[in-house]
Formats: C-alpha cells, sequence, structure tokens
C-alpha cells in the first residue's frame, strides 16, 4: 500500500514539521495526563476562523499534490491511491450546492457529525477534522460513526462503504473509507476527542464518542480506530494538510507529527471488555471551608484502561461529581457536620470501593447581620451560542448581572459562567456587603492567576484560581449602603469558570467604609440625567459646583478618562468616544454608573 512505503521516509520528518518546542510540555507523560497535557497544547494558539472560512482554507489544505498532484480537491471519499479518479473538483468553482449523485459538488464533512455537538463553535469550524469531501458520499455517511462494514448498502465510486457494522462491539450502521484513508480518518477522531475532551461530557455520543476526557471514545470505535492507525501510518499527504493547516489556524494534529502518542494514550488494541474496577481512592481529606461549603481533595486512583471520573457521596447520598481529584461541595448549612467518601469510575462503568469516610464541619455564620445580600448559582445563565465568548447578561435573585468576554458551557458545580478577557459585574444591590464566597476553576489551558474583586470601583482583595476547584472568602469588607461588586480577570487569555458566588449584608463598619468609596447617605445628591447618555455627553444634576475631578471607568476598572474641574462652564462633561455599554462616573469620591448609546 502507499502509505506503508511513505511512512519509512516521512516518518522523521512528521515530528519535525512542528515548531521547536510545540510538544515540551508533554514530554515524560503517557495515558490521560499526556493525552490532557497535549489538549492543553493544542487548544493554545487555535484561531477560530469561521464556518465559511473552510472554502478558503480548503485552497491550501486539501489539494491533490501526492496522488495526481493536479491541484484538484483531495477527497478521501472518491480518491483513487491507482488509477484514475472517478471525478475531479476545482478549488472554489465545484462547492456544494445541491447535489443529486456523485461527482455534482463538494462540501464540508465533519468526521464528528456537528449534530452531536449541536453546531457549536470552534468545533463546528475546526479545520483538523472537517474534510472536502464529494456532496453525496458525504450525504450517504450521514451521521453514522466510522467502523467495519459487513453487508453494504452503499459504495462509493472508489470503494468507501456504508452499511451494518461488523466491528465487535457495535452492531448498528457503520461507514468505512477504503484502507488508504483509514489511518487519516482515525487520526483526525484521535485530535477531536484530544482537542474537546473538556467538552465531551456535553456531546452527545453518535454511537462513538465517550462522555468523559479519558478515554473520550467508546470502547468499540476506539478498538476500530486504533487498529486503523496501526494499519495506515501517517501519509505525506497528512503532513502536508497538518501543516497547511496549523499555518491558517494556528494549531496541529499531535498525532500526525508524533504517532506513537496514540499508543502512548490510549495502549495497543484494548480487549472489547473491561472488567477490573479501579483501585480505592486515598487520602481524602476537607481542604477548605466556609459557612456554607466544604471542599475536598484526595489521591489520584488507578486503572487498567483509565480513571475516568469520581462520585462524591455526603452522608451516605450522591451529591456531585469530578473529572480531578478535588471537589468543592456547596449549599450547605453553617455549623454542621458532613460525612463524604468517595467512587472513582472507569470508561466501562466499573467502579472502586469506597473511599474512607472523612467528616467535616462548616464554619459558623458570619455575624450579625449574617443573611446572604446576593446569591448566583448561575443556573439561569443564557443558553445560547454557548461556546462563544461575548457579553452575557441575566437577572436572577432580584439582581441584573453582566459578563463579558464570556461563554455558558463550562460547570462546577452544575452551570457556571466562564469569563477571559473581561469581567462579572452585579448591579447595584441595596444593605451593602460583608464577606464574598466565591468557587473557581482554570478551564481548558493556562496559568494560575487572580480577579481583583472590585467594589464600586474600588479593589478590596483578590480571588485565586487554579485548575482545582477551589472556594474562596474575602472577609471583613464592610462596605454599606448600594453596592456593584465586580470581579476582573488580571489575565487577557485564562478562562475561567465561576460558581456559587455569594456575599453577605453589611450596615455598620465606618472605618473600613470611609476607605472605600463613600455609600450614597454621606455624599451630594448626584444623579445622570438623561440615563442612557447620548452624543457623548454626560449630563449631572446636584450640587456639582465644588467637584474637583471627574473620571470614567469601565467597569472592568480602567480609567477612560479624567477632568479637573469638570463643570466650571456647566452642568455636562464632554467624553471621549466612548462605545456603547455600561460606564462609572467618579465625581470626586461618588461614584454612578451610567449607559452610553
Amino acid at each position: 500500500m502507499k502509505k506503508i512505503i511513505l511512512f519509512s521516509v516521512f516518518a522523521g520528518l512528521a515530528h519535525a514539521q512542528a515548531p521547536a518546542g510545540y510538544y515540551n510540555a508533554a514530554n515524560g507523560l503517557s495515558g490521560a495526563p499526556l493525552k490532557t497535557a497535549l489538549s492543553s497544547i493544542i487548544s493554545s494558539g487555535h484561531q477560530d476562523k469561521g464556518y465559511n472560512g473552510l472554502w478558503t482554507a480548503y485552497k491550501t489544505t486539501d489539494i491533490d499534490k501526492d496522488y495526481e498532484n493536479d491541484g484538484s480537491i483531495l477527497d478521501i471519499y472518491s480518491e483513487k491511491p491507482v488509477g484514475a479518479d472517478p471525478y475531479k473538483y476545482t478549488p472554489g468553482s465545484n462547492q456544494c450546492g445541491t447535489y443529486s449523485t456523485e461527482g455534482n459538488c463538494y462540501n464540508r464533512e465533519h468526521v464528528i457529525p456537528q449534530s452531536l455537538f449541536n453546531q457549536s463553535s470552534p468545533m463546528v469550524a475546526d479545520i483538523h477534522f472537517i474534510r472536502a469531501t464529494d456532496g453525496k458520499v458525504n450525504g450517504m455517511r450521514s451521521n453514522y460513526p466510522y467502523g467495519k462494514v459487513g453487508s453494504a448498502t452503499f459504495t462509493s465510486k472508489n470503494g468507501s462503504k456504508l452499511g451494518s457494522s461488523s466491528s465487535s462491539g457495535y452492531s448498528g450502521t457503520v461507514f468505512e473509507p477504503i484502507d488508504e484513508f483509514k489511518g487519516d480518518v482515525a487520526r483526525m477522531i484521535f485530535y477531536f476527542v484530544t482537542r474537546y475532551e473538556s467538552k465531551l461530557s456535553s456531546f452527545a455520543s453518535g454511537n462513538m464518542l465517550g462522555s468523559s476526557a479519558f478515554p473520550g471514545l467508546q470502547t468499540w470505535e476506539l478498538n476500530t480506530l486504533l487498529a486503523w492507525h496501526n494499519q495506515d501510518p501517517v501519509s505525506q499527504a497528512e503532513i502536508k494538510r497538518n501543516n497547511a493547516s496549523y499555518t491558517y489556524q494556528g494549531n496541529r494534529n499531535p498525532f500526525i507529527d508524533n504517532p506513537a502518542y496514540v499508543n502512548q494514550i490510549w495502549g495497543s488494541q484494548q480487549p472489547t471488555g473491561d472488567a477490573q474496577a479501579p483501585t480505592t481512592a486515598t487520602g481524602l481529606n476537607v481542604s477548605g471551608k466556609t459557612a456554607n461549603s466544604i471542599s475536598l481533595s484526595w489521591n489520584a486512583s488507578t486503572d487498567n484502561v483509565g480513571v475516568t471520573s469520581y462520585t462524591i457521596y455526603m452522608n451516605g447520598s450522591l451529591k456531585t461529581t469530578a473529572n480531578t481529584t478535588s471537589a468543592t461541595v456547596s449549599g450547605l448549612s453553617p455549623s454542621t457536620t458532613y460525612n463524604f467518601y468517595v467512587v472513582a469510575k472507569d470508561a466501562a462503568g466499573n467502579s472502586s470501593s469506597n473511599s474512607a469516610t472523612v467528616s467535616g464541619t462548616t464554619n459558623a455564620g458570619t455575624t450579625t447581620p449574617s443573611t446572604d445580600c446576593a446569591s448566583e448559582n448561575f443556573e439561569t445563565i443564557p443558553t445560547s451560542s454557548v461556546s462563544n465568548y461575548t457579553t452575557r447578561t441575566w437577572t436572577n435573585n432580584g439582581i441584573s448581572w453582566n459578563a463579558t468576554d464570556a461563554r455558558t458551557d463550562q460547570t462546577i458545580n452544575a452551570k457556571a459562567i466562564t469569563v477571559r478577557n473581561g469581567s462579572l459585574t452585579s448591579g447595584s444591590s441595596g444593605n451593602g456587603i460583608g464577606s464574598l464566597t466565591v468557587t473557581t476553576q482554570l478551564k481548558f489551558s493556562g496559568t494560575n492567576g487572580t480577579f481583583d474583586v472590585k467594589v464600586n470601583g474600588t479593589t478590596v482583595g483578590t480571588i485565586p484560581y487554579s485548575t482545582s476547584v477551589a472556594t474562596t472568602t474575602i472577609n471583613n469588607i464592610n462596605i454599606s449602603g448600594n453596592v456593584t461588586v465586580s470581579l476582573v480577570n488580571t489575565s487577557a487569555s485564562n478562562r475561567v469558570a465561576i460558581d456559587d458566588l455569594t456575599w453577605t449584608c453589611y450596615s455598620g463598619g465606618a472605618a473600613r467604609q470611609a476607605q472605600a468609596i463613600a455609600s450614597e447617605t454621606a455624599t451630594p445628591n448626584f444623579k445622570i440625567s438623561p440615563n442612557p447618555v447620548t452624543n457623548q455627553e454626560i449630563t449631572v444634576k446636584g450640587d456639582i459646583q465644588n467637584v474637583k475631578k471627574a473620571e470614567i471607568y469601565t467597569l472592568q476598572g480602567k480609567v477612560m478618562q479624567t477632568i479637573h474641574q469638570p463643570f466650571k462652564n456647566g452642568n455636562s462633561i464632554r467624553t471621549q468616544n466612548l462605545g456603547q455599554g455600561v460606564y462609572i462616573l467618579k465625581l470626586d469620591g461618588v461614584t454612578m454608573q451610567f449607559l452610553a448609546k
């Protein structure tokens, strides 16, 4: 077979195509840790060019330079490695379109069907698993998984088949590419379940995907793809496509650059049955407490294939599930003792024995007043375009919320809001703030960092975050009156999930209040009218003659404009090209929000 000849020539070349040091973070790893390290590497630098961008990409990524070498579209569903192709497509001029038979047009074939991830970005436009293929054959393949066909109901002109499965462990309908491209398909799927391993639990399976980060595939499909990967080594055409895709999209398929990663992660073909349970988790301990939550950590279990998750039980009942060796259980009562144990699970559904039980007692409630003034669990966050980073607004428990550069598809304790280069900001809330508690976790790739916590635009503390779920409390904030609370990500690229945000009320404490922005009862009676403001002009009513300085801030605390003696010529301030959005006007020690239109 052509690829076997090419493999000996290009095996060393494949690794050399990646930039120096590109895979350093994966050195020395194997199994699930290697898969996770590769996920972080190939997520970094990934540029979503949009679904229509694929048409442009195909002019460099899916061109035949190794079979006929004629500049036509290299279609794995119609290419004949030996002999003339049944038809050819000219890049850009034969795009679907409509089709009724083979050879009408080419379109965009998602090797992982886009219906499994609800056509969401960035998956829907990821060049590494979306090939230019004949429309008719693509339509016949539909959403079926890949496997070995026993009895074919459709055969394309190059020999690709659709029919009943003869792959061990699955009897449904499958699609089988020709031998020349079986390894290509396998490595595209391995890329997908690695790049998007943290999302797999939210995807449909399509009888192929697993529901956990490791192994990421159903056992029968994994066995089939491992066999195809070993049977059909990396070709020169795959190497060239990987390089062109890197130029276009900014990330690579590691299983083309380093084919050995496949067996280092998943091993050689596993038996179709896995009856061995993971080992019992050890070292369970209480790692943190608040009045309403207890954080737990433990040592990792081991398994012959791989541990996929841990279930956490409280007082004998299932409470939550974690993919890492830590978890936070929230919604607890102050000064109350709870008992916990952990069970490890693998992809085949085998469960370990219960871990040792550990007891934890929540902290006492805060001193009077101790009621929560705000409690946000993010269960009502917007659900449209959940993986896109954009501005999200919603209202819950009487408080409005605004999250910038945020997505809504990640979880900690159920739903969470994930902020990248942005912030989470509340609307104005009465009764002040005493202490603030929040749970965070760094998602995808990145480094440990912090959120700045701002009350009425002034920083009152920081919230750390890392890849482990952590609950942090800032005590003694003690600001009375109306408050607006912001959590501002100090990183421009870390993607951090926020969950279970609460703060207690506060009505006293003049010493701390004097250090922060003065409360409304102690400040002049200023009012922005009209609000929203238009024409880049803010009009302020009230006793403004003695105001010495005006400052305009974004909700993230960035100073946009400073004006000394702002009202010496009237009661209006001219702004400097503010975009549409919410801002803070600070007049000496008094702050007010306004909306610019």
